[in-house]
């Protein structure tokens, strides 16, 4: 609450930038007293009707009492926010604070009168929704607990917002008037209601960025050449469904068109609409850019332009400026410094990139941040050349540069609920929201794989958002609880992409193999085994093996109940009887189309006519005629220069457009068809077609199932994620109390012994008490006090949970072994103040683990669990679950570290407690749930028994939360 003094200072931090059902931004802000003229506007604008049902009678005009009363606010008991497009007001909301008499108050009074007004243009657009989120955050920010609003019963658009909102409430009629009344603390179905409107909103937002009914190229060169004039080339070339528009301030006045597209001046010159602009021109110029197009009405960019935040401190500066000025009109940006987007759809068909080729239409979706990334992803799905396959097509394609707006969030709002997308791969250089992200990730993994390899960058510069302190593992850790299958390099994301996009999921881990060659069916073998995989012994088929052989072995694998998958594995054959690649082909496609309900992976070293016959059969090889003026082919698939139709070289080089570097070198997948597309044109999708993935290599063939056995596993999961139980011990209200006492006392502070304690005994975690020894004889009391036998422990920062340097001595079983091993401690490491000894009853034996939990300010609550000393610290082997941990989370969180046979009897020792332990994770899960001022939570070490556990040591750190953006309106990233 604001003191008398600053009451009326303007809240800044209550601007933000909203996304509006229909895709289009907003800007919300306080209203102030030099927003007099725009009100009046604003009003002036607003149907008689809508009038009336905000003042409940006819209202035509403001008067100037009425423009001062909604332009002075205190910002405390009168509040006043404005949503903004291009400067000018669009809508309104206001709270007046009210007493129980219903009339106007100052704090503690908690209640207050909420009213709207939408200009008529915007109703529909989720404008109301979107400021009642914000003016209830501001409402509870200043102390306010409850909203009533009164509206006419014919005013139903507004009830709507208000019933649906999901807030509780409760709904009055008296004098033809409908009073409402509903508490702003957010509720399950609160937030499941604003995050539904978020990804709505979000994904209708990219949609119109991949999806536009037409496109202007603001910058698109007189000659030949030149990004503008490329990507105009790039969108004809690819067949855009829409009008194309070629815009240059320095084109001629009567240049009409370049060819072939209508040539203008200026976006403004225009006649028709105009959705989406792709802008290639020098940063200096992009503003005047953006305000051409915001006032032409177009809604969305494409930036090209570099010159931003990759150039230092001005280009972050100009990014910020690009980002505001772009919003201010309601539109959303790609990039700047982008690659570009392409959509494969017949209805869409955009290649608004530097991609001198369409990518073949498939069902992945593909997302990176970086330009060369993105074009060695194109390319190796691409890619035919070499002896390898790469069939598997793209739906969309996003490449976003600097990713100063649209981010990887976005995309995955979009992909969510595309029907066009059924495997999403993103290369992310740095995630600037983890919290938001895991949260996209798990509702889209339920429904789709997502592939992501994970860079180790900073957040994307110009960000204003919140760095994790998280390592990198951990946040790795994080993302496959949420169901992402996380892959280290571009070559296993297309390798799972390519498996995952035609085959079914596992059922489980089994594999059996097959093949011609003992030695690449062990080699597949070993990599099962070191990959968590149950493989089935190899069955040889010998190098004599025909067509037929494969086709009944396969079949008979395939009808095997006791497998899940199937690797084949083929070596050239050289005899009589060997299949010819065509032949071969077939028989494995015939034979995995009649057991379409099990994955089937194929394993070839260096046939390069397989891959050719393979392919030849795919649903989407290019189209001999569509795709021969793309890539300036011949009918019968020569290329003028001497290259092959499929973009690469009679050698198996680069494609064109693409780089000889790493994505030449190491080849992606392939894939084989199951379904012949006989009676199709070459090309066309044929309903039904599942492709086969082909690799080079056992090892990588193996981890891409690996990875889809896990993933199919959490699918699974997920379906029943536990719950969080309660346990009826728990005072979190005593402890409630006791932190806001200890809080008092300073910002931020880490807990005494005793106080750490007692908050962790109101959740039913009872350490066992240490008394400190700074002398012998002090040490000899406590002893004798808590009974023997006893451990000594010397407790200085440098040698705390250090037994591996002497600080210990345990099962001291009288005094005279206490006061020897006293002096020998003293001798070793220094006085008694220097080494802070203790003296603690000796606990059951058992295994010695840790538990922490901390609060990161981007990710969230997590909590870490692990066995104590070199395990954790040396080899990092700590497993991470976000909070709150359900029941499942738990034990699945104890089985997730590779040392955890220690706990279940390794070599024949007596298993421990592991039902104590899980119950331990999750009473601190509640602890740092249900009290965000717990920072953080360290028990080490936690000695598990056979029966029960003791923790040993504990420390807490109390502090102010951070701020929960996940609970709040939704927002843009700030500038």
């Amino acid at each position: 609450m604001q003191s008398a003094s600053d009451r009326h200072e303007y809240p800044a931090h209550w601007e933000a930038d909203v996304v509006l059902r229909d895709g289009g931004t907003a800007r919300i802000r306080p209203i102030t007293v030099d927003d007099a003229e725009r009100l009046v506007s604003f009003y002036e604008q607003v149907s008689d009707e809508s009038k009336y049902y905000r003042f409940f009678a006819p209202y035509p005009r403001l008067s100037a009492k009425d423009v001062h009363r909604f332009t002075h606010h205190d910002f405390v008991d009168r509040v006043g926010l404005a949503a903004t497009v291009g400067g000018e007001f669009i809508a309104t909301v206001r709270y007046d604070r009210i007493g129980a008499d219903g009339m106007a108050a100052s704090a503690p009074a908690d209640e207050a009168e909420v009213a709207f007004l939408v200009q008529d243009a915007h109703q529909g657009r989720g404008v109301a929704s979107a400021l009642l989120e914000h003016i209830a955050a501001v409402a509870r920010e200043r102390g306010i607990r409850r909203f009533a609003a009164e509206v006419l019963p014919a005013n139903t658009k507004m009830i709507k917002v208000f019933t649906d909102a999901g807030y509780t409430q409760q709904r009055s009629f008296e004098d033809g008037v409908v009073r409402l009344e509903f508490d702003l603390e957010p509720t399950e179905r609160s937030l499941a209601v604003q995050r539904a409107r978020e990804q709505r909103a979000e994904s209708h937002s990219v949609r119109r960025l991949l999806a536009p009914g037409s496109v202007a190229v603001v910058g698109t060169g007189r000659a030949p050449g030149g990004v503008g004039r490329s990507v105009l080339g790039n969108l004809r070339e690819a067949g855009f469904t829409g009008p194309l528009y070629a815009v240059n301030r320095a084109f001629p006045e009567d240049l009409k068109e370049i060819d072939g597209v209508p040539a203008h001046r200026s976006v403004r010159d225009i006649a028709d609409p105009v959705d989406l602009a792709i802008v290639a021109v020098p940063a200096d110029h992009v503003p005047e850019v953006v305000t051409e197009c915001g006032e032409h009405g177009v809604q969305g960019l494409v930036v090209l332009s570099a010159g931003y935040a990759e150039s230092g401190p001005d280009g972050r500066e100009r990014q910020r400026a690009l980002v505001r000025h772009a919003r201010a009109y309601g539109m959303r940006i790609i990039g700047p410094n982008a690659f570009g987007v392409i959509n494969t759809s017949p209805e869409v068909r955009l290649n608004a990139s530097l991609a001198p080729e369409m990518p073949r239409p498939g069902r992945i979706g593909l997302f990176a941040q970086s330009g060369a990334i993105g074009i060695a992803l194109l390319s190796r799905l691409h890619r035919r050349g070499g002896g390898v396959t790469g069939v598997t097509g793209v739906s969309t394609f996003v490449s976003s540069g600097n990713r100063a707006d649209v981010s990887g969030n976005d995309v995955l709002q979009y992909w969510y609920d595309d029907p066009d997308t059924d495997v999403a791969l993103m290369y992310l250089e740095s995630i600037g929201n983890p919290r938001k992200f895991t949260r996209l990730a798990r509702r889209t993994a339920a429904a789709k794989p997502l592939v992501v390899v994970q860079g180790s960058g900073s957040a994307p510069q110009g960000h204003a958002v919140r760095a994790t302190r998280l390592p990198h593992a951990t946040v790795s850790a994080l993302l496959r609880q949420a169901g992402v299958i996380r892959v280290d390099t571009i070559t296993e994301l297309v390798d799972a992409g390519l498996l995952l996009a035609r085959q079914p999921l596992p059922t489980g881990p089994r594999v059996a193999i097959l093949g011609n060659s003992e030695s690449l069916g062990l080699l597949t073998y070993d990599a099962c085994l070191s990959e968590g995989l149950r493989p089935l012994p190899p069955l040889d088929l010998t190098t004599e093996a025909s067509a037929e052989d494969f086709h009944a072995a396969l079949a008979r694998a395939l009808a095997d109940e006791t497998c899940d998958a199937v690797v084949v594995t083929a070596i050239p054959a050289i005899g009589e009887t060997s299949p010819s690649d065509a032949a071969l082909a077939q028989a494995l496609r015939s034979a995995a189309a009649a057991a379409p309900a099990k994955p089937v992976l194929v394993v070839h070293v260096e046939l390069g006519g397989l891959a050719a016959a393979l392919s030849a059969a795919t649903s989407t090889a290019p189209r001999a005629g569509a795709t021969a003026r793309a890539r300036g082919t011949t009918p019968d698939g020569a290329t003028p220069d001497g290259g092959t139709p499929d973009g690469g070289t009679p050698d198996g080089g680069t494609p064109a457009g693409g780089t000889r570097s790493q994505a030449a070198v190491d080849a992606p997948a392939g894939a084989v068809a199951v379904e012949s597309a006989k009676g199709a044109a070459v090309g066309e999708a044929v309903e039904g077609t599942h492709l086969i993935p082909a690799y080079p290599a056992a090892e990588r063939a193996v981890r891409a199932l690996a990875e889809a056995v896990n993933y199919a596993q959490w699918r699974r999961e997920a379906a029943d994620p536990g719950k969080v139980p309660g346990y009826e011990d728990i005072d979190e209200k005593g402890a409630a109390r006791l932190i806001d006492g200890l809080l008092s006392r300073g910002q931020g502070l880490t807990l005494g012994t005793d106080d750490t304690c007692e908050l962790l005994g109101h959740y039913g975690i009872h350490p066992r008490r240490a008394i400190p020894a700074p002398t012998p004889d002090d040490a000899a009391r406590a002893s004798g006090a808590l009974g023997y036998p006893v451990a000594l422990k010397a407790t200085a920062p440098h040698l705390r949970h250090r037994a591996d340097l002497g600080g210990v001595r345990l099962d001291l079983a009288d005094e005279e072994q206490l006061r020897r091993a006293y002096a020998e401690l003293t001798e070793l490491f220094g006085k008694p103040e220097e080494i802070r000894p203790v003296v603690q009853a000796m606990a059951p034996r058992g295994v010695d683990t840790v538990v922490r939990a901390v609060i990161d300010p981007a990710a969230g609550a997590v909590l870490s669990f692990g066995l104590a000393g070199a395990a954790s610290q040396l080899l990092g082997d700590m497993a991470h679950r976000l909070v709150p941990v359900t029941d499942r989370d738990a034990t699945s969180l104890i089985r997730s570290i590779r040392t955890a046979p220690l706990l279940f009897g390794w070599r024949g020792s007596t298993p421990v407690d592991t039902p104590a332990l899980e119950e331990l994770l999750l009473r601190v899960s509640r602890l740092v749930d249900d009290h965000p001022e717990v920072v953080a939570v360290t028990l080490e070490p936690v000695v598990v028994a056979p029966h029960g556990l003791s923790v040993l040591g504990a420390s807490v750190r109390l502090a102010p939360p951070p701020a929960r953006d996940d609970l709040g309106p939704r927002t843009l990233p700030a500038y």
